[in-house]
């Protein structure tokens, strides 16, 4: 972690945050375990319980393999980092762009993946297939 880095820890959330953060967590260093990634473009994203409109999302930079519960930015539907010492710079944008609409659109959801490129996307207009991320195969 670089010197200057915001960090996160238990203190600071509630348990059943820290507890989402945990779990967020292990599921990035799960996807990479397996391979499952395509490096920072599959994003992972939760909400966190008790703040409806924020969830958690991993900071931009951090290798999946190595991610841990402070490495986690929470993030409001806006694009506004919540986590003091973030700033919008922090998240990939992209993540975010996806991330948020989804969260927005399905409240129930309360855990997001996105393999990119999208496993469903068809490759071809007659594929009897579709398209897979090199992750998924």
């Amino acid at each position: 972690m670089h010197p200057n880095t915001p960090r996160i820890d238990a203190q600071q959330v509630s348990p059943e945050e820290w507890q989402t953060r945990c779990d967020l967590a292990a599921l990035y260093r799960l996807l990479a375990h397996f391979r499952m990634t395509d490096l920072i473009d599959t994003h992972i994203s939760a909400r966190v319980p008790g703040e409806p409109g924020h969830f958690l999302i991993n900071r931009y930079g951090v290798l999946f393999h190595e991610m841990r519960a402070s490495d986690l930015i929470k993030i409001d539907h806006h694009g506004n980092t919540i986590d003091p010492g973030y700033d919008a710079g922090s998240v990939n944008r992209a993540g975010f762009n996806i991330h948020s609409a989804i969260h927005a659109a399905r409240p129930t959801w309360p855990v997001w993946c996105t393999p990119i490129p999208l496993p469903a996307w068809p490759c071809r207009p007659r594929s009897r297939g579709c398209c897979r991320s090199p992750s998924m195969r």
